[in-house]
């Protein structure tokens, strides 16, 4: 009890230093583990409504926001992690505020997003009540390697959740992951009317053994069915949720609100209300930098995080209808991963009518030379962020503008563009 009482103490005081220097979002976690190594266990010992991880390639930070937002709106109690720092110690990290000196949170339902890698320390420690399997693609080849160790990390994430499974019924990795667990399982996918917009949504290593995915959709599992590029409805066998429209763009983030969706049906069961959950998926803002939208000197400016192939194509097909002005921002942190050469993966033919204002980050002419094999004119190359972003919004004054950007890049922006426009500190939500 005294070991437990001094961790939380010292993790809550480095989590006030680190806040007043303004970083180490995971840097209080790990001061708290050092003294007490089982602290993640024992703080959530006394959660009983649902301990839930949400994990996969692409989505994790958006479809996890718009599953807590559905519980919430339901009355339930829940600790997620906001900031989308999906390591372990980051999450005890958001935690640390909550928790009093006995350790043990207070909460209905604890919904984190774990990155594939991290979500094995955690299920180490704590085994969840559900598993929220999004999908599969290739990301940070210098630390995943291939797509089947990414693949068989899930299926591990899958295997160890005591209650429950919610898996993308698209996905063939996932669908062979979801399979193979030993208790019940819901899907979400698209609607067979639209199975023609698959590839906007998926990237993955062709096996020759796969047989082309074909499921029956039963009691519990949902398809996402648009209406147009921005309504759409979650269609179960008993109950349409929709129609909704979202605050954030297309059809990447239509098929996370039907997972988030499909979860949280299976989480509530019979207090589950398709208007309730309607109402708020329709008020969730864009998690920070996943398409959102900054006003600058009148002008919208959209903040987009691209972190692989699979990705930064689906970021191209949906804002692409609405070429605009464009910077892409390259880093090659360890937060990014330091190996970029996926970006010759990714065609970038539909920049070419406009070409691309600026490129920036630590690999901004690594990325000219990308746009350059594509015909695409890069206007200038400026490593410096902040310089490139004056350059960016000083040259294109009069018209809306969009930033593709990886992790660090991105978080870089947003905080420049925070200081200079009063915006949300990074994990606070703006207004609704």
């Amino acid at each position: 009890m005294l070991r437990t009482a001094a961790a939380v103490v010292a993790g809550k005081t480095a989590r006030a230093l680190a806040r007043r220097r303004g970083g180490g979002s995971a840097f209080p976690g790990l001061v708290a583990e050092r003294i007490q190594p089982r602290i993640l266990r024992r703080s959530l010992s006394g959660v009983h409504g649902g301990i839930v991880v949400v994990s996969g390639t692409n989505g994790k930070t958006t479809t996890t926001k718009m599953l807590v937002a559905v519980l919430r709106a339901h009355g339930r109690s829940v600790f997620t992690n906001p900031t989308g720092s999906n390591f372990t110690r980051g999450v005890l990290s958001e935690m640390l505020p909550q928790l009093p000196l006995s350790g043990r949170l207070v909460s209905d339902m604890v919904v984190v997003e774990l990155d594939e890698a991290h979500a094995m320390r955690f299920i180490d420690e704590v085994p969840p009540t559900h598993a929220l399997l999004l999908n599969v693609a290739r990301d940070q080849l210098d630390r995943f390697a291939e797509i089947d160790h990414t693949a068989a990390l899930l299926a591990r994430l899958g295997a160890a959740s005591t209650e429950g499974v919610v898996a993308n019924a698209d996905d063939p990795f996932i669908a062979r992951a979801a399979d193979a667990v030993d208790v019940p399982v819901h899907w979400f996918g698209l609607d067979a009317l639209i199975a023609d917009r698959l590839p906007e949504l998926t990237e993955h290593d062709a096996r020759f053994d796969d047989e082309p995915l074909t499921r029956e959709y039963g009691p519990g599992d949902a398809r996402l069915r648009p209406v147009d590029e921005r309504v759409f409805d979650i269609v179960f066998d008993d109950v349409t949720v929709g129609p909704v429209t979202l605050r954030q763009r297309g059809l990447a983030a239509m098929i996370n609100a039907t997972a988030a969706t499909t979860t949280a049906r299976m989480l509530l069961g019979e207090a589950f209300d398709a208007a309730t959950a309607a109402t708020a998926l329709a008020a969730v803002q864009p998690p920070f930098g996943r398409g959102e939208v900054i006003m600058v000197d009148g002008q919208p400016l959209e903040l987009v995080l691209v972190k692989n192939p699979a990705g930064f194509g689906v970021a191209l097909s949906t804002y692409g209808t609405t070429p605009v002005a464009t910077m892409i921002a390259i880093n090659d942190n360890d937060a990014d991963g330091r190996d970029v050469s996926w970006l010759y993966d990714v065609s970038f033919a539909s920049l070419r009518e406009r070409g691309v204002a600026v490129t920036s980050g630590v690999r901004a002419y690594d990325m000219a030379l990308r746009l350059h094999y594509d015909d695409v004119h890069t206007g200038r190359v400026v490593p410096d962020l902040d310089t490139a972003l004056d350059a960016f919004t000083a040259g294109h004054p009069d018209e809306p503008k969009r930033i593709f950007c990886t992790y660090t890049a991105m978080m870089a922006l947003r905080r420049t563009l925070a200081a200079r426009h009063g915006l949300a500190q990074f994990g606070e939500d703006g207004p609704q």
